[in-house]
């Protein structure tokens, strides 16, 4: 069990996909403008990473890597994704209309949210097996929504001040991200003599 909670805090603080991985930027920079909005979306994300993740994981193990179709992997893991995607969307409209509507257009976007390929092919360059798989998962997403929400308040601190001109939009967010993620840099340590488990 103490391994299964190291890889989840893990994913959520040392390897967090979108402050050290750097993946699933633009979710991360389009989204978080607003705290509502950037939970919303984390939310979805975290639902449809363990879900892709509980789908995937025995895909490749039990059909793909034993036919010699290993290579077909990410070709496989994105239809998958996309058909979660679309299936939570129609569940979403037919029976969680508000939840649906506040969702918006983040709903389709998470289909090209590169975390939720890079989590379900990172499990296996890990060498996760089944349960780990699923703990990194949501640890993945957990972590993901914990950069979305800092951010957005960072972001928010940051439309409060009043940088230099050249400074303002893009050029401050990408400084603010990047002391963002350097921040996360100390947890490391932290993790490994919590859990007793070398980095």
């Amino acid at each position: 069990m103490a391994n299964l909670l190291y890889i989840f805090f893990t994913m959520v603080l040392v390897q967090n996909y979108v402050l050290v991985k750097f993946l699933g930027i633009c979710p991360f920079l389009g989204v978080s403008k607003k705290l509502d909005s950037a939970v919303g979306m984390s939310l979805a994300v975290i639902f449809v990473m363990v879900l892709a993740t509980a789908v995937t994981w025995p895909l490749y193990a039990l059909v793909l890597e034993p036919n010699g179709l290993g290579y077909l992997q990410t070709i496989v893991f994105i239809i998958v994704i996309a058909v979660l995607v679309q299936f939570i969307e129609i569940v979403l409209h037919k029976y969680m209309v508000s939840l649906y509507n506040s969702l918006g257009v983040y709903l389709p976007l998470i289909t090209t949210n590169c975390c939720v390929l890079g989590v379900t092919i990172l499990n296996f360059t890990n060498g996760y097996n089944y349960v780990e798989s699923l703990f990194c998962a949501a640890g993945s997403g957990a972590g993901f929504m914990l950069a979305m929400v800092l951010f957005s308040g960072v972001r928010k601190r940051v439309d409060a001040g009043n940088p230099p001109e050249c400074f303002k939009g893009l050029p401050i967010t990408l400084v603010a991200a990047a002391i963002t993620s350097l921040s996360f840099m100390g947890f490391g340590g932290i993790m490994s003599s919590i859990f007793g488990i070398a980095a």
